[in-house]
């Protein structure tokens, strides 16, 4: 028979050597060395070995895995997509963003300047009645008069801008027409006798 004898704190217990005193068949008692309570059977737990097992997944676990795989393709797709569009979407919401605070606090006699300009761009189209060329010539011509008129200084600049590849467009042109009729001058030429 095994007395412990040790402190009434059991928290206590397990972190102080404790006497552990044996009773003999005879009655006598026998002082042993000092013993951890960790050291007695009574007290120890066997070590367990424990691992994680995976479930068994279920038929709506094995539907949903089939149906990711097969949109696995598509969400791919719409991932790239979106990469590629983001900074254009970003761009267009700053203008947006930009455009509506001028319009929120425009400066002075701006309503009055863009309706004029836009009247003069209906202006064009009612009078460019029957050509499909004169209706996209007629407005924006106009249009670019009347904001010309209101805008000098960026007119100016617009057309200090432009000018250069306008200019060297149109001696581009040139040299391509003056090719042209030469080539069929001599084409001419050779087929009378």
């Amino acid at each position: 028979m095994l007395k412990v004898t040790g402190s009434a704190m059991p928290g206590v217990l397990s972190l102080l050597p404790i006497t552990v005193v044996a009773a003999a068949a005879d009655g006598e008692r026998e002082a042993a060395a000092p013993l951890h309570l960790d050291e007695l059977s009574l007290y120890t737990a066997p070590q367990q070995k424990s691992g994680y097992v995976e479930p068994e997944g279920g038929q709506l676990e094995e539907s949903v895995a089939t149906l990711r795989k097969l949109a696995e393709p598509y969400t791919d797709w719409c991932q790239v997509t979106y990469n590629q569009i983001k900074p254009k979407v970003q761009s267009v919401v700053r203008f947006g963003n930009d455009t509506y605070a001028y319009l929120k606090n425009p400066p002075k006699d701006f309503y009055p300047r863009a309706g004029v300009i836009g009247f003069t761009g209906v202006l064009g189209l009612f009078l460019a009645r029957g050509s499909r060329i004169k209706k996209l010539i007629y407005p924006a011509g106009l249009i670019a008069l009347s904001a010309s008129l209101y805008y000098p200084e960026k007119a100016a600049e617009i057309a200090k801008s432009t000018g250069e590849s306008v200019y060297d467009r149109a001696v581009q042109g040139y040299a391509a027409v003056e090719e042209m009729l030469k080539s069929q001058s001599k084409t001419g030429s050779e087929t009378k006798p």
